[in-house]
């Protein structure tokens, strides 16, 4: 479900700084917040405007008492919540079950604990709209409870901040198109460092990491959920080959493994393409035996390099394969894409020539 960006402009700005904003928000916002209770006229083709006014297409209300909702109509009503504890859940629960369609919540001192109990509480009733601050408390409203709020209220002071709160906000989850590859060979090969990528997060089966020797052609590497006699799982790893390969960190940007960190953030990719982001907990480098693995894909050779050993595990259209096990003819599940990368951005009128 895609989030939605509410800008809020502040009353008090200098007018060429609030038209400027309008204008950067108009590009960019799902909804233009109007604090002023009587503005200028102002009309933006196909946005949508929220504000305490009459003309307004949400209709905002100061919600301090119940009493404060009006009747009807409700649909397009979105009451404001200052929440500081149990009571103000308790009227923003209220309102929801009246049908109002939005929830403002501007938690004052707990921000999290606030959110998790309303989330669990209004899920399939009203929309949570979160007002917050900065960054990391609109990643936090986004993120908490793994729903997270419906959207969040920002009062940005310059473009640039809008610039950077639309990049939170349409982080929602992308989908990437897998294709079919054919194994062509593999080849033993000796000792190489090779990096484990160890999540703070508990991936599924038929979930991991797209790494490739080249840019273009990138494997869907397994997590380490596959059950075995010999190992215990560990869900949060992917054994993901060789540190000079790259792989996939988000929707239109590659790293190699020798790049990653602690903190850092990886895209999680599932058999049907559907993405997550997720951070490291920690890279760990080891030298083992390796297995170089080609496989064709839309007339043109890919290939990775990973550690010869019977846990690490190709994607495929039916499940997985051990890299032990991979034989000539089998199909496995990639990610093919045309142009080179600079800095790991890929360039699609650029030719790159990687084998």
């Amino acid at each position: 479900m895609l989030k939605e960006l509410w800008i809020e402009i502040i009353e008090n700005l200098p007018p060429t700084v609030k038209t400027d904003l309008i204008r950067a928000a108009s590009e960019a916002a799902d909804v233009i917040l109007i604090s002023d209770s009587q503005p200028q006229p102002l009309k933006i083709h196909g946005k949508t405007l929220a504000g305490p006014f009459e003309n307004a297409d949400i209709r905002t209300i100061n919600l301090q008492k119940v009493e404060d909702i009006p009747t009807a109509p409700r649909d397009n009503l979105a009451a404001r919540v200052v929440v500081t504890g149990g009571e103000d859940e308790t009227k923003a629960e209220y309102a929801a079950r009246l049908g109002v369609r939005y929830i403002i919540l501007k938690c004052i001192d707990w921000k999290t604990i606030p959110l998790e109990n309303l989330i669990a509480k209004l899920r399939r009733k009203s929309k949570k709209i979160m007002e917050v601050d900065n960054i990391e408390e609109a990643r936090l409203a986004l993120e908490t409870l793994q729903l997270g709020a419906d959207g969040i209220v920002y009062k940005p002071r310059t473009r640039e901040e809008i610039t950077q709160i639309v990049e939170v906000v349409r982080r929602s989850p992308v989908k990437i198109t897998l294709s079919e590859a054919e194994i062509v060979n593999t080849k033993p090969l000796g000792v190489g460092a090779r990096a484990c990528i160890d999540t703070c997060d508990l991936l599924n089966p038929r979930e991991g990491l797209l790494v490739g020797s080249q840019s273009s052609g990138l494997f869907l590497v397994e997590s380490e959920t596959f059950e075995n006699p010999h190992v215990e799982p560990r869900p949060f790893r992917v054994n993901a080959g060789s540190v000079a390969s790259y792989t996939l960190v988000s929707p239109d940007r590659t790293k190699y493994l020798s790049e990653l960190r602690c903190g850092d953030e990886v895209m999680v990719v599932n058999f049907k393409g559907n993405t997550r982001i997720v951070n490291i907990c920690r890279v760990k480098i080891e030298w083992r035996p390796m297995i170089m693995i080609t496989a064709k894909c839309e007339g043109r050779n890919m290939n990775v390099i990973l550690q010869n050993a019977e846990t690490i595990r190709l994607l495929t259209p039916e499940g997985s394969v051990s890299v032990s096990e991979v034989k000539p003819g089998m199909k496995v599940l990639v990610r093919s894409e045309s142009g080179g990368r600079h800095f790991g951005t890929l360039v699609e009128e650029e030719s790159v020539i990687e084998r």
